[in-house]
């Protein structure tokens, strides 16, 4: 039986001895192209590293600002608001902190290089941020404000420590800025109607009959700006518009029910007829 005829056709290099094949012409390790990619190398390694500590602040920014989101909805059952907004304050102190990093970590680099790695802790900070910013004012945060908070200045210590060259010092402090994207403004507002939602149903089960009102106003607003941007933003926009609208749909049930109802449930079993009544929106649009 012939080679062919056997199916497996002999290699190039199957005539040689195990071990004593052709010896490969030795590279030039100073070449000019292997300089030059030892260099794309160097290049690519720090950039990756940059990245994953990129990622790793994001997630610490997304941890502390979920524990302040936490935090601010005690305020609906506890005494003495005032105590929580102070603490939520310096929360938010700590996760500007982390930012801070963020943008130390992106000075003299194109930040949308590093977008996707920052974004999800960029839009918990937006969704925390305007939901005391809604607490205290009744009102949504502009994009103007949320970027004017996040202007830093290096203070007189971080200065000492810092090593910066010879050629570089001057008397001006340094100062290091992270704009939030439209994209990640949008996106944490229609978060934000998630939890202005569990406020509702909190405010009602402590007996605030006022807040779902408000709240409903306010969502309503919201949703027609979205409804205003439609398919015609970015696709993560658009993908929120759903979840928006169930959330104002839960709370105008609330309301609903308070309006209609509200005489003849007692408050403390008010809750429960809202909780039921969510599930109940919930089977129904899964069914659809």
């Amino acid at each position: 039986m012939s080679g062919k005829e056997g199916g497996f056709r002999k290699r190039k290099h199957d005539n040689f001895p195990h071990g004593h094949r052709r010896e490969e012409k030795d590279i030039n390790s100073s070449s000019a192209v292997m300089l030059s990619f030892k260099s794309f190398q160097l290049e690519l390694d720090t950039r990756h590293d940059k990245y994953e500590r990129l990622v790793k602040l994001s997630r610490d920014i997304t941890i502390e600002s979920k524990r302040t989101i936490f935090l601010l909805h005690r305020i609906t059952s506890a005494p003495n608001g005032e105590e929580i907004l102070m603490e939520s304050d310096a929360k938010l102190d700590v996760v500007r902190q982390k930012i801070k990093q963020v943008a130390q970590e992106l000075m003299g680099e194109d930040m949308y290089q590093f977008h996707r790695a920052i974004s999800p802790g960029l839009q918990e900070y937006v969704e925390a941020v305007s939901f005391q910013y809604f607490i205290k004012t009744r009102s949504l945060i502009s994009i103007e404000e949320i970027n004017k908070q996040l202007i830093f200045v290096a203070e007189d210590k971080e200065e000492e420590t810092e090593v910066v060259p010879s050629d570089c010092h001057n008397k001006q402090h340094r100062t290091w800025s992270l704009k939030v994207t439209p994209v990640d403004y949008l996106l944490g507002v229609a978060d934000l109607t998630g939890e202005l939602m569990r406020m509702c149903i909190n405010s009602v089960g402590n007996g605030d009959i006022d807040t779902p009102f408000e709240l409903s106003q306010f969502l309503r607003q919201i949703y027609d700006g979205f409804s205003y941007i439609g398919n015609t933003g970015p696709y993560e926009v658009s993908k929120k518009l759903y979840t928006l609208k169930q959330s104002l749909a839960k709370v105008e049930n609330a309301c609903y029910t308070l309006k209609v109802r509200g005489s003849e449930i007692p408050k403390h079993m008010l809750a429960d007829v809202f909780s039921t009544k969510t599930e109940i929106i919930d089977q129904e649009d899964g069914l659809s």
